[in-house]
């Protein structure tokens, strides 16, 4: 007899019983074909699906957090050579960065990653990721990708920092800024430029703010609770004002910043006198300290309660102190870190305020 080859295209579907029927009938009639081969084409989805519950984790800087990513399939049985990879999107979503590769015994971190993230483990089919050591750079959306074969899947989950968005301008003065300056202006100040949906977090905490600075996808944007005149008119609704992607070489702006809690201690120096800039630089220095950053004062003013009446230098040259409790004489009408600009730095005499690191 004729060697035959069947191509038996099956669905995973209802139809599989009888899909299956037929060809053992074909079998029992030609029993050569035991020997051929038969090819499954599945053509009702994968079989290989992951999750991602919570799709949204917050935590802190210093922390440690997981990414949840649990594996589901129809098969109990997890294949050895199952691939599990880990990326981070960038903030404008033109790329992904790799975090972890995982399969069997190989496992690999990357970059500013390596040595920081490993996979939770709790069981063949749990592709949860563990990230220590969090930093400010490590905020934003995650994919967990997983290959099995022919079949792959993925989830994206969001990782978020408690934190504050504050607008910042160097001594130059407003509108100096263009984007990798601004990178660099809050690098400068322990903070990262904020994303979107930070300031728009802010904004809906009443964030107020009237010129218009730099977030991380390119964009320009400023956040308005009272709308008026110079800020897009005074008939126009509260909002995010955007003024969309803007040139990162050329165009210049102001910036806004967000930090996270810090392992350390800020304080007011106690000093007998009032100080200019290098002396105060020098005062912290001889507490075992060094002069604070705006960043680590928006910290400690929003996110402890920090409460301070004395305006003192800060690292920038800048001068600025926390009111947590609004009182006559002290930023009366709200809570805020007041700006008293950036004084002559070898003349004016002012307080100091200082940040101790952990020991």
């Amino acid at each position: 007899m004729m060697c035959l080859l069947v191509l038996v295209l099956l669905s995973v579907a209802a139809a599989d019983r009888s899909a299956l029927q037929t060809l053992r009938q074909l079998n029992a009639l030609y029993p050569e074909l035991e020997h051929s081969r038969t090819i499954y084409v599945v053509e009702n989805g994968p079989r290989l699906s992951v999750l991602a519950e919570p799709s949204k984790v917050i935590t802190r800087r210093g922390g440690n957090v997981t990414l949840p990513c649990k594996i589901q399939r129809e098969s109990l049985a997890p294949n050895r050579k199952m691939r599990i990879k880990w990326t981070k999107m960038t903030s404008d979503y033109l790329k992904e960065v790799d975090v972890f590769v995982s399969m069997d015994f190989h496992k690999r971190s990357y970059g500013r990653f390596h040595g920081r993230v490993h996979l939770l483990n709790n069981s063949p089919l749990d592709a949860s990721l563990v990230i220590t050591e969090i930093s400010l750079e490590d905020y934003g959306k995650y994919k967990c990708e997983v290959i099995d074969g022919l079949e792959d899947a993925t989830a994206v989950v969001a990782l978020d920092l408690e934190g504050v968005v504050f607008p910042y301008f160097p001594r130059l003065g407003r509108y100096n800024l263009n984007y990798y300056d601004a990178e660099r202006a809050c690098r400068d100040q322990d903070a990262i430029v904020a994303s979107f949906d930070q300031l728009y977090d802010a904004w809906r905490g009443g964030m107020d703010w009237c010129n218009a600075g730099w977030l991380s996808d390119g964009s320009v944007q400023y956040p308005i609770t009272t709308p008026r005149e110079p800020c897009g008119g005074r008939n126009t609704v509260p909002g995010v004002r955007n003024y969309g992607v803007r040139d990162k070489e050329k165009n210049h702006y102001d910036v806004f910043c967000f930090t996270s809690h810090y392992k350390g201690r800020f304080y007011y120096l106690i000093h007998r006198s009032k100080l200019t800039y290098n002396e105060a630089v020098e005062a912290c220095q001889k507490d075992g300290a060094q002069i604070a950053k705006v960043g680590q004062m928006f910290v400690a003013w929003k996110l402890h309660g920090y409460d301070r009446c004395d305006a003192g230098w800060l690292a920038d040259g800048s001068v600025r102190y926390p009111i947590s409790h609004p009182r006559r004489r002290c930023s009366p009408t709200e809570a805020a870190v007041r700006f008293n600009g950036f004084p002559d730095k070898k003349h004016k005499l002012y307080g100091v305020y200082c940040f101790k690191g952990p020991n």
